[in-house]
């Protein structure tokens, strides 16, 4: 990657009026506060800078990423040599299009949707209440808790390919399944989403997102940096289960740790780096796998240039 690449895309950002940050410090973008610099850094600024930012890095041939709150990666320390495109505030909207629908934009966080339909009296969308992402990275992982999931509420999805072209697909073609859908392998975009949700009773939705909201904050350890769950549910039991039942709560190296409130979280405790972060998850994975047979899997997204890790990059949120 040349420094005329770099800049060609800073001057067509630049041009769109989007926040242009050469070297950034990724750890400000990620809610495990893990995260070294890289080449450029481009706050979107709605759909018109997606739809010829991302074209122009693919002509370019340039390495780039699309970052919505940072809520579900594990970015590098020693940083990463590309573009990292930031889909957030600037491309958050939403409009209500009839009484039980809502069309979000990618960059809208999930707590604001929230907000949004408890406003409207809307039901159904509970579950998503103090996730920490936007509606882009929820949809892009099919994202879930307590029994609900994206795939419940979600009844189309405006998606853009590499080349700018922009499609729009129903619920049954986006393939969703246990934080999966087609954009997983796609490499498509997610812009908006219809969320089609149930008329319901404001008192009881409040009651409802409080509890769980509660239920989030005596079980999890939320008062530290992390991803959410570190690993997905293996299929016959819980990874939480399977770690406790390993001796491994409050193992860690260095600042990195199994939290001690809820296993399946490992947690940032301080100045966690990222080698800390993967020698960790390994002994994890190593311990489960000669203890138990499960073999877990990473459920965030991990970035790194490193050659090791490339594999395991499927996409960003």
């Amino acid at each position: 990657m040349t420094d005329q690449q770099i800049s060609r895309i800073a001057e067509e950002a630049g041009a769109l009026d989007c926040i242009v940050e050469k070297d950034a410090v990724l750890k400000d973008h990620t809610t495990f506060k893990i995260g070294g610099r890289c080449s450029l850094l481009v706050k979107l600024r709605g759909e018109e800078s997606f739809l010829k930012l991302i074209p122009l890095a693919e002509q370019l041939g340039v390495t780039y990423y699309i970052f919505g709150k940072g809520s579900n990666l594990i970015v590098d320390s020693d940083g990463i040599e590309g573009v990292v495109f930031v889909s957030g505030k600037d491309f958050s909207e939403i409009i209500r299009k009839d009484d039980e629908a809502l069309i979000c934009t990618a960059g809208t966080p999930l707590s604001q949707i929230c907000g949004a339909a408890l406003e409207y009296g809307l039901t159904g969308l509970e579950f998503a209440y103090g996730i920490p992402g936007t509606l882009g990275g929820a949809v892009f992982m099919n994202a879930g808790a307590y029994g609900g999931e994206m795939k419940d509420v979600v009844v189309s999805v405006r998606a853009m390919d590499r080349t700018g072209r922009v499609i729009e697909y129903s619920a049954d073609e986006l393939d969703f399944s246990y934080r999966h859908s087609r954009f997983s392998e796609s490499g498509e975009i997610v812009l908006s989403a219809e969320i089609r949700l149930r008329k319901g009773d404001k008192a009881a939705i409040r009651e409802k997102m409080d509890e769980l909201m509660e239920k989030r904050r005596s079980k999890q350890p939320l008062e530290y940096p992390s991803a959410g769950s570190t690993f997905k549910r293996p299929e016959g039991s819980y990874a939480s289960l399977l770690i406790e039942q390993c001796g491994l709560k409050g193992v860690h190296v260095g600042d990195a740790e199994v939290s001690v409130k809820h296993s399946g979280f490992i947690i940032n405790k301080g100045n966690a780096d990222f080698s800390q972060l993967m020698e960790l998850i390994g002994i994890v994975k190593d311990t489960v796998k000669e203890k138990t047979g499960y073999q877990l899997e990473c459920e965030p997204l991990i970035i790194s240039d490193k050659e090791e890790y490339k594999a395991e990059r499927k996409g960003t949120e």
